[in-house]
């Protein structure tokens, strides 16, 4: 039973993306209401699938096979993969989707291309609900091309403004950069033997010992490449920040729930393969890197989306520290409660710039008393994620924060401060995101932002709108409002102090998720430090107070020659971008490789080409004159071509 609803579950999607961009978008028009309603209900569906599925799992391996590709003795099969760890991210996917085609409904109306957008967004859920389902790592690896694929079409749907087309561009690029390294690993694992690719027998390779240390830290290299890649982790980070010039549902969509947490998602489904590895601090260094840097790069952009983008990168980073750490549950519980929060964040961003006409936090202000629920929705999932007790990324982020206290030593030691400065400066850019955008006066909007582009001369983004202050449509905020209900109440799924709460037992969560490496005897941190709780819960605190203080009472920091200076240095995303494009892509890439490849077509290969062009017809024409029509001339050439070929006879032996 849970096989067939698990080909429901992946098969609903695609069969909603066929209908609306082969029949709804020709026998119906591009502006047709009924795709929304049809991807609405398509999500609905696969929610309450996915649901039963969660809560009807026996914990044995469900799988349906058939066979896909055979080639001799090889024979590669399709295959679903229906453990805990899958169970959670179908919850996780769907739900989050299908919250987002109700928001999408209202924020999209009017567009142009509204049905092309529900296609799109139901080839991308389908597309992630296949990769967390995959039983056979080529497989999964398809449908990770493809999350890559319909995330380029959604992040430049807008492909008309030139940025939108450079950002889905640069998105595709980088994150194919990371996929070299996933199939190198999928080549590699496939040539010591194909069964291998199939994860379940992977596990119980690993667990026979048929898999060295060696091996499988060759294997992890490759697949921790392509985690990086498609989770924005450092160094191919860059991407995603600007990934948000597509419509703020899809960076909801993509950005806190799906694309980028299938990096994450790889790291644990591969995590018995990481650990025999040798490169389970190596994560952990990339998590710290990549948490920390996003971080400090929100302090100092006034977009509100991007603002979003880099907490989203910071968190992304957390998990993998988590990961490199070995909290195998504390990484999947945060990538759990991040997916809520981060998406009611997202979406009320959107619900701001429909009232304000912009995403420059500069001329916001004010908002709290025209948009009463999206200003307390936003409050709440910015103090959850702040990691404020006893809201639900003060959960998941404690865990994560004690798995690094409980780990010790110099690695564990730097993951505590980190994840400890980090707390602070996630609670002081969202709160600053919160006051600039809700307190003090209205400063204009979209109309005071669009007169003073035109008054310097500078161009007009095509995100700028009339300001129509007041709240949303009911069918944006109500998605908002219930994200901040699951961001108040859903991490106490991890419930690590009472025996039983309400109807949650001790642990829930975590218990739950370690039977997907039961095999393996798997268990997590389940341990509840109050100390450690206390002290990350007064350092949210404090970067909540002093985000409100200094930006309500409007402290120029940028007055002083330290801050400005580091401001400087974050506005230019530490050189990172200039590193990419002017100095790998322009210098390197074009001026080095590209010329001197040229300069070797031109000098080399067309040269010898024509210069051998030029002896040949010398010679043919030299050998016309030898060819008189005189007997005796054509007797003497057999003589001596023969008198050759004896002689290098004899020399031959």
């Amino acid at each position: 039973m849970i096989e067939t609803l698990a080909l429901i579950i992946l098969g609903l999607p695609f069969f909603v993306f066929v209908t609306n961009a082969l029949f709804i978008r020709y026998k119906l028009g591009s502006t047709s209401g009924t795709s929304g309603l049809l991807n609405v209900s398509g999500m609905g569906i696969c929610l309450v699938l996915s649901i039963f599925v969660i809560f009807n799992l026996d914990h044995s391996e469900n799988k349906y096979v058939f066979s896909w590709i055979s080639i001799n003795n090889i024979s590669l099969d399709f295959s679903l993969m229906v453990d805990p760890l899958t169970a959670i991210m179908l919850v996780v996917v769907s739900g989050i989707s299908f919250l987002v085609q109700i928001y999408s409904i209202g924020y999209m109306h009017g567009d142009k291309s509204y049905t092309r957008y529900f296609a799109y967004m139901a080839l991308f859920t389908g597309s992630m609900l296949g990769l967390v389902i995959s039983r056979n790592i080529l497989q999964l690896f398809i449908f990770w091309e493809l999350v890559g694929v319909s995330s380029y079409l959604l992040i430049g749907f807008w492909h008309e403004r030139s940025s939108a087309a450079a950002a889905a561009k640069k998105a595709f690029i980088m994150t194919r950069l990371g996929d070299f390294g996933f199939l190198f690993s999928i080549i590699y694992l496939f040539n010591i033997d194909s069964s291998y690719l199939q994860i379940p027998v992977l596990y119980e390779a690993i667990l026979d010992e048929k898999i060295s240390s060696s091996v499988a830290t060759i294997l992890a290299v490759g697949f921790l490449i392509g985690g990086i890649g498609k989770s924005a982790q450092f160094p191919l980070h860059n991407w995603l920040p600007d990934a948000m010039e597509g419509p703020t549902s899809v960076s909801a969509l993509i950005h806190s729930a799906t694309m980028v947490t299938a990096g994450v998602f790889l790291v644990a489904r591969l995590f018995p393969l990481f650990q025999i590895s040798e490169i389970m601090p190596l994560i952990a260094i990339v998590g710290c890197l990549t948490s920390f840097i996003s971080a400090t790069m929100a302090l100092s952009t006034t977009d509100i989306k991007r603002v979003l983008a880099y907490s989203t990168i910071s968190q992304l980073g957390y998990m993998f520290m988590a990961l490199g750490l070995g909290a195998y549950t504390a990484a999947i519980f945060h990538l759990f409660t991040h997916a809520f929060f981060k998406a009611g964040l997202f979406l009320s961003s959107g619900s701001v710039h429909h009232s304000s006409g912009t995403f420059n936090m500069k001329y916001m202000g004010g908002l709290k008393h025209t948009m009463k629920y999206t200003y307390y929705s936003m409050l709440i999932c910015s103090l959850s994620l702040a990691g404020l007790f006893p809201l639900s990324g003060f959960w998941s982020k404690d865990e994560i924060i004690l798995s690094a206290y409980s780990y010790g030593g110099f690695l564990g030691n730097i993951c505590l401060i980190v994840g400890l400065v980090v707390a602070f400066l996630t609670a002081f850019y969202m709160f600053r995101a919160v006051t600039l955008t809700f307190l003090g006066e209205f400063r204009g909007g979209g109309d005071k932002e669009l007169e003073d582009l035109k008054k310097k001369n500078l161009p007009v983004p095509p995100t700028i709108e009339h300001v129509h202050l007041g709240e949303s449509p009911k069918n944006m905020v109500y998605p908002i409002v219930f994200l901040s209900f699951f961001a108040i109440f859903i991490g106490y799924l991890v419930n690590p102090v009472f025996s039983k709460l309400i109807f949650i037992d001790k642990h829930l969560f975590g218990v739950f998720l370690e039977k997907s490496l039961e095999i393996f005897h798997f268990h997590g941190s389940h341990s509840f430090d109050f100390s450690i709780a206390l002290i990350s819960s007064f350092i949210s605190l404090l970067g909540i107070l002093f985000g409100i203080n200094i930006y309500k009472n409007k402290i120029e920091l940028k007055k002083n020659k330290f801050f400005k200076s580091i401001n400087s240095l974050l506005d230019k995303k530490y050189f990172m971008d200039y590193l990419y494009e002017k100095v790998i892509t322009e210098n390197i890439f074009y001026e080095i490789i590209c010329s001197g490849g040229e300069w070797l077509d031109k000098n080399i290969f067309d040269g010898v080409n024509v210069h051998l062009s030029k002896l040949t017809g010398r010679l043919s024409f030299k050998s016309l004159r030898l060819q008189d029509g005189q007997i005796h001339t054509y007797s003497l050439a057999m003589i001596m071509f023969a008198t050759v070929a004896i002689f290098i006879m004899v020399l031959l032996g």
